[in-house]
Parts: structure tokens; C-alpha cells; sequence
């Protein structure tokens, strides 16, 4: 009974070294977790909040840059909004 026991957890860790290596080397994968996924959504508005005061009181962006950047945080986008490439027809 012991040794099944033991085969059988050698067995769960090769399986999860394996799926790591696995999912470490396909192209796909990203390696690191979006901040707001491993602290939650609420911190990962904060540090950006606090991103953005650092950048302004170093003057690293203007007023206007920085009214904006805090008006989406507010609304709950750490970043702005892709906008499409204008087409000139």
C-alpha cells in the first residue's frame, strides 16, 4: 500500500513537471501573470495610480497627459484605449 501510494505521488509530480516545462517553452504562453491577476484588479489600479503620480512629480509627463491618464484610471483601465490608425482615401 505504501509503495502505491508513493508511485502514485511521484507520478502527480512528474505530471506537473512536465505540464510546467510544457507550458514554459510553447510560444503562447505568457510568462508573467497580468498584475491584476495576482493581486486583483483594485491593486493593480493603484499601482498604476501610483505610477502615474511618480511620472508627474519626476515631470516625466505633462499636466494634460496626466488628466487623462488619471480620468481612465478612475473609470478602471490601467491603460488607454487602442486607437485605430487613421486611413487617408
Amino acid at each position: 500500500m505504501t509503495a502505491l501510494l508513493a508511485v502514485l505521488a511521484a507520478g502527480l509530480i512528474m505530471a506537473g513537471v512536465v505540464y510546467d516545462t510544457a507550458r514554459l517553452i510553447t510560444p503562447g504562453e505568457c510568462r508573467m501573470p497580468p498584475l491584476a491577476r495576482l493581486r486583483g484588479r483594485r491593486a493593480a489600479l493603484e499601482a498604476a495610480e501610483r505610477w502615474c503620480v511618480g511620472l508627474r512629480l519626476q515631470d516625466g509627463i505633462d499636466a494634460d497627459t496626466y488628466r487623462q491618464r488619471m480620468s481612465l484610471l478612475a473609470r478602471g483601465h490601467r491603460t488607454a484605449p487602442r486607437r485605430s490608425p487613421v486611413r487617408n482615401t
